[in-house]
């Protein structure tokens, strides 16, 4: 059993300049015994160019929006997120998150472990 708080856990910030705003905070893993899934937690620092890379992969998401607000991009279309808010990405399929407001844009994504990267 595991019982902690986001807080209480490391991120790691990408290294490329275009996600430079990215904070990415692994909750649960394989390690914490949960072997099919990885819970993360993401926070879009607000600003111009907050955004993860648009891309795409075999794997699907499954994401809840926990604060602020954003937009997600799918496969040509744009929708408006905001705390509560939630989306399943499916694999093969464009994507991308970005922070539109003046808050961080922080998103629970929940992912086999082979869409941990």
């Amino acid at each position: 059993m595991i019982v902690s708080h986001a807080k209480n856990v490391q991120g790691i910030k990408y290294g490329d300049p275009e996600t430079s705003k990215v904070l990415k905070k692994v909750l649960i893993s394989p390690e914490q015994g949960w072997k099919d899934y990885v819970m993360r937690l993401f926070e879009l620092s607000p600003g111009d160019g907050s955004c993860s890379l648009r891309h795409t992969h075999e794997w699907p998401h499954i994401v809840y929006i926990v604060g602020g607000t954003g937009m997600v991009h799918l496969d040509g279309t744009d929708q408006e997120v905001k705390a509560g808010s939630f989306a399943y990405i499916p694999g093969g399929k464009l994507h991308q998150f970005i922070n539109t407001g003046a808050d961080t844009f922080s998103f629970i994504c929940i992912v086999p472990p082979e869409g941990d990267v």
